[in-house]
């Protein structure tokens, strides 16, 4: 109980600081809506292949959200470095919160921060022939959460490490492009060679997002489902379980 209201207080915390800062909630959800208006009529030229039976938004949009919940947590390191500049985690040292509530504080606040823009994508995406099959999308926006999670941990984590925003900057934009394009976001890998293909089963975030395209038709009992819960949760864990084990070291 004593841990769920530590967290319920720094989630708020941390939520107030982003409500001050609207510019970077206005720029999260343009980015994705940028997506839709200018990218994803480029996608109606292509061969029916690619995309099946499928609208070409029921394939393109899974992607952007997937695109979404990895961006919404990876700001959390340039957080974490300017507080530790301006002497807030110094502050948290005497603090008799846990380091776990001092991590799920700002993870929650990144998943929150994920939700909503991908509520209004998806709501948006509806009026142009997105089908919308609620039940999937449920088990999708928690199946993205994790990824937020899981990013937003790490980059905290990192963010701990370093203490240097240049050095942070180096290592996220180094791993954020790989990530993202080998986890077929705007376009399924299956349309590429297969030395690719192969490549992108090492990267959990490739599972992800495979099984948020099954998921946007409404099917959950499906193999690329089993596949990508079963790789996030023990992920998600792990993560999460290292992640505060940096927050004791650096907060202590």
């Amino acid at each position: 109980m004593k841990t769920i209201l530590e967290i319920r207080l720094l989630f708020w915390r941390k939520m107030l600081e982003s409500l001050r800062e609207p510019a970077w909630i206005i720029s999260g959800l343009s980015t994705p809506l940028l997506y839709l208006a200018l990218f994803a009529p480029l996608l109606k030229g292509l061969n029916s292949p690619v995309f099946g039976a499928d609208s070409v938004l029921d394939v393109f949009v899974p992607g952007i959200l997937a695109l979404i919940a990895f961006g919404a947590g990876m700001g959390a390191g340039w957080t974490v470095i300017w507080e530790l500049q301006s002497g807030v985690i110094e502050r948290m040292r005497v603090t008799p919160a846990s380091r776990f509530s001092l991590l799920m504080g700002g993870v929650l606040r990144d998943i929150v921060m994920f939700i909503v823009p991908a509520l209004v994508v998806i709501l948006i995406a509806s009026l142009f022939g997105f089908h919308l099959h609620w039940l999937g999308l449920t088990v999708l926006l928690i199946l993205l959460s994790m990824l937020t999670a899981v990013v937003s941990a790490a980059s905290a984590s990192l963010g701990l490490i370093m203490k240097d925003i240049g050095s942070l900057a180096a290592v996220v934009t180094s791993l954020q492009l790989p990530i993202t394009l080998l986890s077929g976001v705007l376009l399924p890998l299956s349309v590429g060679p297969e030395w690719l293909r192969f490549i992108a089963h090492f990267n959990p975030m490739y599972y992800v997002v495979e099984a948020s395209r099954v998921l946007v038709g409404g099917t959950i009992n499906n193999n690329a489902v089993w596949q990508a819960v079963l790789i996030m949760l023990p992920l998600t864990a792990i993560v999460l379980w290292w992640a505060t084990q940096v927050y004791h070291e650096a907060v202590s």
